[in-house]
């Protein structure tokens, strides 16, 4: 693999480029931005998204679409979920058909309730699509610390490709052929790390953080498992090991977010302060709608629905949350 395209000028997609530049790979980024093209190019630093890491010369910024993914066998899209089908779209005519679609986006679409590979597929039909996701934060993939990974696609000659490229002695891949699986679970801990931060926010301690958690897996087993997934894809990177990370790390933007809410702030004026895009507040309203459709009992998610978009204070609904009907675990 000689060049890889990154469409997206974020922290995660950032960090990813640097780490294959490092392997000797040219990589292309690509964003609309021309401020952090330049700061690419001419500081070798992204500012705006992952401020004081140095870029190697072999990274180039560009914001000429076309240009960018060109000479490109691997084309990653690097930017939130709600802006997948929007640049899917931009994509598709620029494409050849042995060019390979790597997404490391996490969410469904709102209405819709598609996963982030059939919006993808919809929109660039004759591309095989591969999918990226676990625990990984862009600030510690960036500095070479170890991390863990999981690929997978409807065609696993493809995943096994995107495994070769990306493996490193500090960024472990493995592969998984549970697609949706992998999706949801990635998907839907981003609630739970909302609502671990909001817990945080209001001064809870550990033993809520930990039912949140424990709790959260529920949730995200109940609703995977009715859509295809399987059971142990959830016990996996991408389910618990996501959740773990996403939950208890100040590097995560929707536990940051959720500190905020938790302490009385917005949610507009949390996402504002935090300066990028929160998916938690977007995968609270896409799985509400989706279980609402499925009748699947999801009260972390029903919960934290009401706070942020009925004006519910989080206070009350932690006392919802613990006063239900008492049950059997299982």
């Amino acid at each position: 693999m000689s060049q890889v395209a990154f469409l997206g000028g974020g922290s995660f997609g950032t960090a990813l480029s640097i780490m294959l530049a490092k392997k000797g790979i040219d990589v292309n980024i690509w964003d609309r931005k021309l401020s952090v093209s330049d700061d690419i190019n001419i500081k070798r630093e992204n500012i705006k998204y992952l401020p004081n890491i140095i870029i190697p010369a072999g990274v180039t910024a560009f914001i000429d679409l076309e240009k960018c993914i060109s000479d490109s066998k691997l084309i990653v899209l690097a930017v939130p979920s709600h802006a997948i089908r929007g640049l899917s779209k931009m994509i598709a005519p620029y494409l050849n058909r042995d060019q390979i679609i790597v997404s490391i986006a996490k969410g469904i679409e709102e209405g819709s309730s598609k996963r982030i590979s059939e919006i993808i597929e919809e929109e660039i039909p004759n591309n095989p699509i591969v999918i990226l996701s676990g625990p990984s934060h862009a600030e510690e993939v960036a500095l070479d610390i170890p991390t863990t990974v999981v690929v997978t696609s409807k065609n696993m000659e493809y995943a096994n490709i995107v495994q070769d490229v990306f493996m490193t002695s500090k960024f472990r891949v493995y592969t998984n052929e549970d697609i949706i699986g992998v999706e949801i679970g990635g998907a839907v801990k981003n609630i739970i790390a909302l609502a671990a931060g909001v817990s945080d926010g209001i001064g809870y301690g550990d033993n809520a953080k930990a039912a949140l958690m424990t709790r959260g897996m529920s949730e995200i087993i109940k609703i995977g498992t009715r859509l295809g997934g399987k059971i142990e894809t959830f016990y996996g990177l991408t389910g618990m090991g996501d959740l773990i990370v996403t939950c208890t790390s100040m590097h995560s933007r929707n536990r940051r977010a959720g500190i905020l809410i938790g302490k009385g702030v917005s949610m507009e004026k949390a996402c504002n302060d935090i300066g990028m895009v929160v998916e938690g507040i977007k995968a609270v309203r896409a799985f509400y709608e989706l279980k609402e459709r499925e009748q699947i009992s999801m009260p972390i998610t029903d919960v934290l629905y009401r706070v942020l978009f009925e004006g519910k204070d989080p206070k009350y609904g932690v006392y919802e949350l613990m006063s239900r009907d008492k049950k059997n675990e299982f």
